[in-house]
Parts: structure tokens; C-alpha cells; sequence
């Protein structure tokens, strides 16, 4: 899953603490580029594009279009042929990876506790939200949560970043409330992030390497989204 269905080489979903890289442009448009490499973080799973430097332009968004990940520039584009530095906005990626982990740990909270699937999320650095499958939420569930889910943080839960076959990760029972069989069958091999101990998700997003990494969250409201599924608010703070 390293390429998944594009021609680009995601570095991220092996190394999610590399800050820079040089690629190669392999298609060119007015105002963006795709490239052989790249460590830029795509749209996609509830987490916004990483943004940066590209060369002598800034990167401001990073999409999939038609199977091909373009990086949308303000600034020069180079042409294609050339090779390129690219550089993150690090502190943005590094927001998201802590707020990301969060929501897996709450995830794993959730089911370990009240056995509750989640429904949908969404994030932005350091702020996001989540939807479970409650009916209702249990009393004091908002203080409840946030107290299990800061002493999850707290306890420095090793997280790892595995590859595996297909057929493997459809017969995790682990894996299957992550709907793998919703992966499309061309991905061969699924990315799994374990948060050990806690919560194990296929999943394609960037994450720290502990738990302690993210701080503590706080649960900002709780409310419901309809029968059968509520929404959770948290922000990420810092230790």
C-alpha cells in the first residue's frame, strides 16, 4: 500500500516523521504538479493536506484527482523533468499527527468501554470531531471520556505502523469493525496503525510514535446527530 492506486510514492505512510525530500515533477498543470515522491500528506480518512514548501512555491493543497496526487503551488511550478525540494510546514503536520492519534485512542476508549463503533470524524490540527453509534450517550459520558482517554495518553502506548496482506487483515477481528472489506480490492496490502494494547485500525493517516506525544484532550461538547448517533468534540492541548 506503499503507492495504493497512484503513480506517486507516499512516503508518509512509511515514515510519518520525515520532514523533507527531493522528488521528481512527472506531470505538470497550470498551478500544480504531480511527482514520482512525496512526503505531503493527501486529503483523505477525516485529515486535511499537509502544506509547505515545493522548490521556490508554496504547496496549499494536496488532492487526488483521477488517481493522481496533485500538489497545488502558489508560486513557480516546475517543469516536468525537474527534480524538487520539498519541505513541510512542520508544525501543522506535527498538530495533525497528535490530534489523528487522539481520536484513534478515544476510538479505542469507546470500544473497549462501551463496545461503540464510530460512525464518521473529522479534523483539523488540534480540534476535530467524531461520531459514535450511541442511543443515548451515557450519563457524565463527556467528563467519563475524557478522563479515560488522558490516562490512555498518559500511559505511553507504543503506536505501530505494519503492512498487511489482504486476505490477512480481512480476518482480523481487530480489524474488522475498520470495515477493511471497504478497502477497494486493488490494495493488496492494508496499512495497520496499533496503538498497542488499545486500538488497531487499518488506516492511511500520519500519527506520532507514543501516546504521551499527543498531550491530553478535552472534551469541548457532546450532541446528538440523530437517533442512533452522537458527536463528539474534543481539542488537543499540551501536557
Amino acid at each position: 500500500m506503499q503507492t495504493g492506486d497512484v503513480g506517486t510514492d507516499l512516503l508518509y505512510l512509511r515514515d510519518a516523521q520525515l520532514r523533507s525530500f527531493t522528488a521528481t515533477v512527472i506531470a505538470a498543470s497550470e498551478g500544480a504538479v504531480v511527482l514520482d515522491r512525496t512526503a505531503f500528506y493527501v486529503t483523505g480518512g477525516g485529515q486535511p493536506h499537509d502544506t509547505g514548501r515545493l522548490g521556490d512555491a508554496t504547496v496549499v493543497d494536496v488532492v487526488k484527482r483521477d488517481g493522481d496526487v496533485w500538489h497545488v503551488l502558489e508560486g513557480p511550478v516546475p517543469a516536468v523533468g525537474t527534480v524538487v525540494e520539498g519541505e513541510l510546514d512542520w508544525e501543522r503536520r506535527h498538530a495533525l499527527m497528535r490530534t489523528h492519534t487522539a481520536l484513534h485512542v478515544l476510538c479505542g476508549v469507546i470500544w473497549n468501554h462501551w463496545g461503540t463503533a464510530v460512525t464518521g470524524g473529522n479534523m483539523e490540527p488540534l480540534s476535530a470531531r467524531m461520531d459514535f453509534e450511541f442511543d443515548p450517550l451515557p450519563e457524565g459520558f463527556g467528563q467519563t471520556v475524557e478522563q479515560l482517554v488522558n490516562a490512555e495518553l498518559a500511559a505511553a502506548r507504543p503506536i505501530e505502523v505494519t503492512f498487511l496482506p489482504r486476505d490477512t487483515a480481512v480476518t482480523d477481528e481487530d480489524l474488522i469493525r475498520t470495515k477493511v472489506n471497504l478497502i477497494p480490492e486493488a490494495v493488496s496490502e492494508i496499512r495497520v496503525v496499533d496503538i498497542v494494547g488499545l486500538d488497531k485500525q487499518a488506516d492511511g493517516g500520519t500519527h506520532v510514535s507514543s501516546t504521551d506525544q499527543v498531550g491530553r484532550i478535552r472534551v469541548v461538547k457532546t450532541e446528538s446527530k440523530g437517533k442512533g448517533n452522537k458527536r463528539i468534540r474534543i481539542e488537543v492541548l499540551d501536557a
